[in-house]
């Protein structure tokens, strides 16, 4: 049933109305933001510099480790600078090119760490079960592949989104969301989302498909290293970090598919805000820390970098 046609409109500007009952308290979000953004930067880029300056991390596995930090910084500029700038307006606005930007940017990134998560899995793979072919496998030019896949398979799908949902005609401009989101938009259509939501869905459910491959390759892979203590020592140094965030990262993004998609009204608005955001707020920051802490080689490497620029400030 088509719509009076004084309700369609050609919409230029979105309302993002997940602040509204927040208000009372936006400095105290915004004086945090102001500080758990920085950090996020600061964990990220520490670790890329890291391990980009030092030769002996010029290895696949941190390889990998530096694009899923790049990648974070990526996906949360997509978000923070817009949001703690709606945080001191009055008005919490954004245009229709900017919030498809923002859908691109933000979701691009978070099927970049499950890409990346899953060529890692695979690398580990390698490394404990064809161990002597691991040099041959995982050659400079494998790695460039990987990472360029990365990239481009998450891109294209979400420009295939992206052109699907700008196609649409629409009869609303409210979103209930603090950023935008491309459920939150194709809601507003005046005509059949048929197409989209067969898209969306089949990007989800091959993407939460990676996360399932790799859970039941790290069953085959904890049964290799079972049979040795080095094998169980390779597994608990390189293969828990990368199960941790790949949990947190699969958490983090089905909270906000199940929120966008299910969630109800009668909840708090901050919780509801909290699981939109739980994908910005903990991967990006957990990721950095979990390889950072646990990886001796890279850890030992941090440290010296920060015990260095204290001996100089000391100086």
């Amino acid at each position: 049933m088509q719509p009076p046609l004084g309700n369609v409109s050609s919409v230029l500007v979105f309302t993002l109305s997940g602040l509204n009952e927040s208000m009372e308290n936006r400095y105290v979000f915004f004086s945090l933001t102001a500080l758990y953004y920085p950090l996020i930067v600061l964990c990220n880029v520490t670790i890329i510099y890291t391990i980009i300056s030092h030769k002996t991390l010029h290895e696949p596995m941190y390889a990998f480790i530096c694009n899923l930090c790049m990648n974070a910084l990526y996906g949360t500029a997509g978000f923070y600078p817009k949001f703690m700038y709606d945080l001191l307006s009055q008005y919490h606005v954004i245009s229709y090119a900017e919030c498809l930007i923002q859908i691109f940017v933000i979701y691009s990134s978070v099927l970049c760490d499950f890409s990346t998560l899953t060529v890692m899995a695979y690398d580990r793979y390698v490394a404990i079960c064809r161990p002597l072919e691991y040099h041959s496998e995982m050659t400079n030019k494998r790695v460039i592949e990987c990472i360029f896949l990365c990239w481009l398979s998450p891109c294209f799908c979400m420009c295939v989104v992206i052109a699907l949902t700008s196609r649409l005609t629409l009869c609303g401009s409210s979103i209930e969301k603090l950023y935008c989101e491309n459920w939150s938009v194709v809601k507003l259509s005046c005509f059949s989302t048929t197409v989209n939501n067969v898209i969306g869905y089949a990007v989800i459910v091959v993407y939460f498909g990676h996360a399932v491959l790799i859970f039941c390759s790290y069953i085959h892979l904890i049964g290799k290293c079972r049979k040795s203590i080095e094998g169980r020592h390779k597994f608990i140094q390189t293969c828990v970090p990368h199960l941790l965030a790949l949990l947190n990262v699969t958490v983090a993004l089905l909270f906000d598919v199940l929120y966008s998609r299910y969630g109800s009204k009668r909840l708090p608005q901050n919780v509801r805000n909290f699981m939109a955001l739980e994908f910005l707020l903990i991967p990006p920051i957990l990721n950095p820390l979990i390889y950072g802490v646990n990886l001796t080689r890279l850890r030992k490497q941090v440290i010296k970098l920060f015990f260095r620029k204290q001996v100089g400030m000391s100086e």
